[in-house]
């Protein structure tokens, strides 16, 4: 039996707030579904459509982050396979890791592939996919994160990834020579890679690597009105495309869920999407993946491909369906091709960063700059939705609280 939700702020500041929040349960607990029916990218980016041809079935796809909670109703036999490169989860990677952050993974995968429970819960946008969970270390703490990056591509393309999804950026636009090695393996088995550009309003104004390196597809954020989003977004001309960042909805460790904004939640939507390509024509290389995912994209913003949208908007259905050319060539660009013109002697000292997570074309000459912070979950503001007797419990301390303070203010206007 599904229990009670509330939608309550991370941060309550005032009895205001706790009385406005204790009078929108009643509405919540009426509608269909609170949380299905606040999944509005399912039908404004053609996903709905899209799931007439295919929702991702035999598609694998890793989630390279804090680690995913498949114990999640509404991620019931998604998660098929998983390593731990963090020191600190387990070794099927399904333990969430790190201090701050560590739900990031389950959102972000739920917002790929979750499986939802039936009308209800968060459905992914390839609900049919298969999940590898990959948790690695993030933030200032985390020992040798670029190396785990590394080494976490290598064991996805190992077990037999379809797709990989970095909600994560390093905050500086170069990356070090292990990246080379281990994205470059990626791209010649076939890999599609997807990543987050990062967030303004977290710190991130530009896109940082993965998202700069060539032959990567980066995904940009949009707002409520598909429109390029102000703070759940970065820019820069390595995006490829741009898809909702604002007002999301996943599911979080222990059974509850949360509303969110970011290139972290952008990310998973267009590597659903890749999925779901992959899927439908199973034929087709990496490149031709992405290039059915850039060409069928709405243009927006100044014509053709820009820094703020990339080639356009994400349009699921289109990019399953479309009858669309064979390429060459990835539109993305071409990571060996890069390491030839770009890197020099091996006597060079490796650029100095660690990566951060997401919560995300023609790739630029990385500019060498001071070392980052480390590598960390790219995410903004987030809401959570309490499930069961938690969201009962809420209630009855915000009855309390109500209660107290109108006594409290009673009593003051009584001495007055």
């Amino acid at each position: 039996m599904r229990g009670l939700q509330l939608r309550a702020l991370v941060s309550i500041g005032s009895v205001t707030t706790l009385a406005a929040l204790f009078l929108l349960a009643p509405a919540a607990a009426a509608q269909a579904d609170y949380v299905r029916d606040r999944e509005y990218w399912l039908a404004d980016y053609g996903i709905r459509t899209a799931w007439q041809e295919t929702r991702g079935a035999g598609v694998t796809v890793a989630v390279i982050d804090t680690g995913i909670d498949g114990s999640h109703p509404d991620l019931a036999g998604a998660v098929t396979g998983g390593t731990d490169f963090s020191g600190q989860g387990s070794r099927t990677g399904q333990k969430p890791v790190g201090t701050e952050d560590a739900s990031h993974g389950t959102m972000v995968a739920s917002l790929l592939a979750g499986r939802g429970r039936g009308s209800s819960g968060v459905i992914g946008v390839a609900p049919e996919a298969s999940l590898l969970a990959i948790s690695i270390g993030f933030g200032e703490q985390a020992q040798n994160s670029d190396q785990q990056i590394a080494d976490a591509v290598v064991w996805a393309v190992d077990h037999d990834a379809d797709v990989i999804n970095m909600s994560l950026t390093r905050n500086t636009p170069d990356w070090p020579r292990s990246w080379d090695e281990a994205f470059q393996y990626a791209m010649d088995h076939d890999v599609v890679i997807v990543a987050a550009a990062g967030n303004r309003g977290s710190g991130t104004e530009a896109v940082g690597a993965p998202a700069t390196m060539p032959g990567v597809l980066t995904v940009a954020g949009l707002d409520r009105a598909g429109k390029a989003s102000t703070d759940a977004s970065a820019q820069g001309i390595t995006i490829g495309v741009a898809a909702p960042s604002e007002q999301l909805v996943g599911a979080i460790p222990g059974g509850g869920y949360v509303q969110w904004s970011g290139t972290s939640g952008a990310a998973p939507l267009v590597a659903g999407v890749v999925a779901l390509v992959r899927a439908a024509h199973p034929a087709l290389d990496a490149a031709d993946v992405i290039n059915r995912i850039t060409s069928t994209a709405t243009d927006a913003g100044a014509r053709g491909v820009d820094p703020i949208y990339g080639f356009g908007v994400l349009h699921a259905d289109r990019a399953v369906s479309a009858r669309v050319g064979k390429v060459q060539v990835n539109p993305m660009g071409d990571l060996a091709d890069w390491v030839r013109v770009h890197r020099r002697a091996s006597a060079d000292p490796e650029p100095l960063a660690t990566v951060t997570p997401a919560p995300g074309a023609i790739a630029s000459t990385p500019t060498p700059v001071p070392e980052a912070s480390g590598i960390l979950p790219v995410s903004a503001v987030r809401d959570v939705v309490v499930p069961g007797a938690l969201a009962l419990a809420f209630l009855v301390s915000v009855v309390v609280l109500v209660t107290g303070a109108r006594r409290h203010f009673g009593g003051l206007r009584r001495r007055e």
